[in-house]
């Protein structure tokens, strides 16, 4: 989140925060066919409707990934990066450990990147990745006006639909600061309203003694680990460098990978959890 960003929209001057700010949502919509907890494939490729995984987990109070019944597995992980589309050696470095691991993560997307770098986010789409909806300009939305909001989160919808046919079912505020205009927004919008729970830090670390960087990122993650934990990493060097050792050790750990295909869309409260 804590990308290198630029320009008068984006210039930052507070540091990423390293636990949710916001409230839990409270609500969020269904899709469009009405159908809790689910997703329709498009109309014009059907063909993939066996492919789309069962709803088994939705997301709780805390932002971790729980089970919908028992008897599913609890210990796993979600995996998120924020702040992209930025460099596509980073991105296929990112994806090929995810393939390498069968894993899936949501990449949340800032939409003045996805102008900058169009083919960036095809190439995330292309290789089977789900992206999210990370604001446009990648600001403190929790006390901007509503048409700001609106246009910062629907302009991010709008593009993303029209360079992969596809519309971002999740959302992430930028600093996990969105407030309750946000919800409102996300809502509107079928749009499943998260943080995070488990903070890589790897915005924190800096290319001075960055040999270390990348340990430093498995460790941050390690730290905090427990069942459901949705966890941020941004596309970073060390990053990608650390990935395949990171979803390593978790296996080892016995955890396995949520597909965020697989994460109901309900708010906790409808899930009966």
């Amino acid at each position: 989140m804590n990308a290198n960003n630029s320009g008068q929209a984006r210039t930052q001057t507070q540091a990423e925060p390293t636990a949710p700010l916001d409230k839990p949502a409270q609500d969020t919509d269904t899709n469009a066919d009405n159908k809790p907890g689910t997703r329709s494939p498009a109309k014009d490729d059907q063909n993939k409707a066996s492919a789309v995984p069962e709803i088994k987990y939705h997301m709780n109070k805390a932002y971790n990934i729980v089970p919908n019944e028992k008897g599913v597995e609890s210990k796993v992980v979600l995996l998120t990066f924020d702040d992209g589309p930025k460099d596509q050696k980073w991105i296929n470095g990112i994806i090929d450990v995810l393939d390498k691991h069968k894993a899936k993560a949501i990449f949340f997307v800032n939409g003045y990147r996805i102008k900058e770098n169009p083919e960036l986010l095809k190439l995330i789409h292309d290789r089977g990745q789900p992206i999210g909806n990370h604001s446009w300009d990648h600001i403190s939305l929790k006390s901007q006006p509503l048409p700001k909001v609106r246009k910062q989160i629907e302009d991010v919808q709008k593009t993303v639909k029209e360079l992969t046919g596809e519309t971002p079912v999740f959302f992430r505020p930028p600093f996990g600061e969105g407030g309750e205009t946000a919800r409102q927004v996300a809502k509107e919008n079928k749009l499943l309203y998260m943080t995070w729970s488990n903070g890589s830090l790897d915005w924190t670390l800096k290319t001075k003694n960055k040999s270390t960087n990348p340990d430093k990122v498995v460790k941050n993650v390690l730290d905090q680990l427990h069942p459901g934990a949705n966890i941020l990493m941004h596309e970073l060097p060390w990053t990608v460098e650390a990935l395949d050792t990171l979803l390593t050790k978790l296996t080892d750990k016995g955890y396995s990978f949520v597909d965020p295909a697989s994460i109901s869309l309900e708010p906790p409260a409808a899930t009966g959890k």
